[in-house]
């Protein structure tokens, strides 16, 4: 017997139906949840500890904002306490809460103006240093003083500028009236300013000195051959490269723009009066923890975070509008 042989072309036609068939079906971009999870889980682990952090000590205390509308008790608690509705709002018309409130925007305009370009004109003064070894020891030295604390560094600005400092004895001495800075109230607001400058304008310089080096050198190298000499190079150049990063640390600081610096007024308040030292954060504190009015101090603390949270949408929106991606994209 004879056995019938098949077409020799059906074996592979069916074959190649069967992989046009597979070839067909669209394939899951990325999986599913599961395996995304799975495919990122190095990634999440790092990322855990951080994403912890800000749900345990920023988002959860969200839900204390209740007591804005208690007459929240401590010994009674959140369910205990009687609710007053926007009673507590009526802390914004006492004239304490303006005069911090003025002290407030008068420190945060000055720190805005000064504080914030401090780091930048020291990133571009360290970046212009040629030798490296220099370039370390400057960075180190102008590093140090964010890892001081403020009861030190008030401390040494006493030694300085204080009634019996150097600078009131090297006054006496030429025959000039002494001054004690550290208890003028007028100049208060500058001083605040100033040590915050000697504190964190050398730490601040981390991230432009990260966004200077991203820039391509070709950009300098073009900019040279067309002619353009050191100052052209900076304003074409290299601020257009650090603008990105400029606006983005802007934005995040305008949600904070109302902290001003508890600690660092605090020690100090007694010296000026309260007049030129009381700010949002100490009125909190002397108003809401002291004095025990918890729903007030708390109804201000949430007109901070709101007002914070307006600022940013609002800058981040006019970045958009003049084609700059701010925080986050459209």
């Amino acid at each position: 017997m004879h056995r019938v042989s098949r077409p020799a072309g059906r074996a592979p036609n069916r074959a190649a139906s069967r992989s046009g068939r597979r070839a067909a079906r669209p394939a899951k971009p990325g999986g599913g949840l599961l395996a995304r999870l799975r495919r990122d889980r190095v990634m999440l682990l790092l990322v855990l500890p951080g994403f912890l952090f800000f749900v345990v000590f920023h988002y959860v205390p969200l839900l204390g904002n209740v007591i804005v509308f208690q007459d929240y008790q401590p010994y009674l608690g959140f369910k205990e306490s009687p609710w007053v509705g926007f009673g507590n709002f009526s802390v914004f018309a006492e004239p304490d809460f303006y005069r911090a409130l003025l002290n407030t925007l008068k420190f945060a305009v000055l720190q805005l103006v000064l504080f914030f370009p401090a780091p930048i004109g020291l990133a571009l003064l360290l970046n212009s240093i040629v030798s490296p070894k220099i370039r370390r020891f400057v960075q180190s030295v102008v590093y140090l003083p964010h890892f001081i604390g403020w009861v030190i560094l008030i401390s040494i600005s006493q030694q300085l500028i204080g009634g019996t400092g150097l600078l009131p004895q090297l006054l006496g001495d030429l025959g000039l009236p002494r001054v004690d800075l550290m208890t003028s109230s007028g100049f208060f607001p500058w001083l605040v300013t100033l040590q915050l400058i000697w504190k964190d304008a050398g730490w601040g310089t981390i991230i432009y000195l990260a966004a200077l080096l991203n820039i391509e050198t070709e950009h300098y190298e073009a900019a040279a051959i067309d002619g353009a000499d050191r100052w052209r190079r900076l304003w074409h150049v290299t601020l257009p490269g650090i603008v990105p990063v400029t606006l983005l640390l802007l934005i995040l600081n305008l949600g904070s723009i109302l902290s001003v610096g508890f600690e660092q007024i605090l020690l100090q308040r007694d010296a000026v009066g309260a007049d030129a030292a009381e700010v949002l954060d100490t009125y909190v504190y002397f108003h809401g923890v002291l004095d025990g009015q918890w729903g007030p101090a708390a109804a201000v603390g949430l007109v901070k975070g709101v007002i914070g949270l307006v600022l940013i949408l609002g800058a981040n929106k006019l970045a958009h509008r003049f084609g700059h991606e701010g925080i986050y994209s459209r």
